[in-house]
């Protein structure tokens, strides 16, 4: 099966040249995402880690919603962070609700000197078609 590539006209304007998602073999993986506005690119990105996570996340939700997928899909997560020690509990606590008790992706979080537009906090996922 070739892969298939998806930009959704609904989600944030890609920040450089790649889609949004990229399936193959009953996999979706989706680029990262920062919290620019899906509706204004111009719009600066929110102020603080836990407003930046919920842009990301809803951002997310939206390129999981193009291809008919949610949260509940989602095998894997990586996510990246320009300061570590000051916002990795507070990602953690907004993160964890968007998942069902017991059933969190595996995850992967590392620390980062920059993020495009500046962000401070940038994550992709992994999501698998039943």
């Amino acid at each position: 099966m070739s892969p298939i590539f998806h930009l959704m006209p609904d989600a944030p304007k890609p920040v450089a040249p790649y889609s949004h998602a990229v399936e193959a073999n009953g996999f979706v993986f989706v680029t990262g995402q920062l919290a620019t506005d899906p509706d204004d690119d111009a719009t600066a990105l929110p102020e603080g880690i836990e407003e930046q996570t919920r842009k990301v996340m809803d951002n997310l939700r939206r390129v999981l919603a193009g291809v008919g997928l949610g949260f509940p899909d989602v095998v894997f997560v990586r996510i990246f962070l320009t300061d570590f020690v000051r916002d990795y509990a507070a990602m953690n606590a907004l993160y964890e609700t968007y998942f069902a008790p017991g059933k969190l992706p595996g995850r992967t979080t590392v620390g980062v000197t920059h993020l495009a537009r500046g962000g401070i906090v940038e994550i992709d996922l992994i999501a698998a078609r039943s």
